[in-house]
């Protein structure tokens, strides 16, 4: 399996607004879906995905935590289906169900969203502040599929502690690493 390292997008770039359908609920969700909240946190998956399926179930149970947190989230495979066809939006909506998410799961048919947010890797993290510049970008931990670090969502939950407590963040971040967006023949972004 090839490993790809998130981009480490510039620090306080603005959140790229998206209009995407929600694979759950059949909703268009963009950034204004999450007005008034304090943060957002834009996450780049996908099911097949070793990386993804190695931090999951970890990365659900953070998430549930910050249930009725002044947080949006919101999940996006922007894989290319054709190639990955389990990337699809049937299975977005089979993870999602399978991991009891409480947020959307958007798909991104075109990757423009991808593109746009320089996604690189699956699992990709960005995290907002509440004026929706980029405040954390990278891991969610050191945990990977071939080394014994616990899976523990650390890094990406200290950022968000710190981004609804209103704290800064350290800007010493690391890269996500995963399996690199499944790009359509011709679409390969070259950032």
């Amino acid at each position: 399996m090839a490993a790809t390292e998130s981009t480490m997008l510039e620090l306080g770039t603005a959140a790229p607004d998206f209009s995407l359908p929600d694979v759950v609920s059949a909703n268009t969700i963009s950034l204004a879906t999450f007005a008034g909240e304090k943060g957002l946190l834009v996450m780049f998956l996908c099911p097949h995905c070793p990386y993804v399926k190695h931090v999951q179930s970890k990365l659900a149970a953070v998430l549930k935590e910050y249930a009725g947190a002044p947080l949006g989230i919101v999940a996006i495979g922007s894989n290319d289906a054709g190639q990955f066809p389990e990337d699809n939006p049937d299975g977005l909506r089979a993870q999602a169900a399978e991991l009891g998410f409480g947020f959307p799961y958007c798909y991104d048919e075109s990757q423009a969203v991808a593109k746009a947010y320089q996604a690189a890797c699956t699992p990709d993290f960005f995290l907002f502040d509440g004026a929706r510049e980029l405040v954390y970008r990278g891991q969610m931990d050191g945990a990977r599929p071939k080394n014994d670090t616990p899976v523990t969502g650390s890094d990406l939950r200290a950022a968000i502690d710190a981004v609804l407590a209103g704290r800064p963040i350290d800007p010493v971040q690391r890269p996500s690493l995963g399996c690199n967006i499944k790009w359509k023949k011709g679409n390969d972004p070259a950032y």
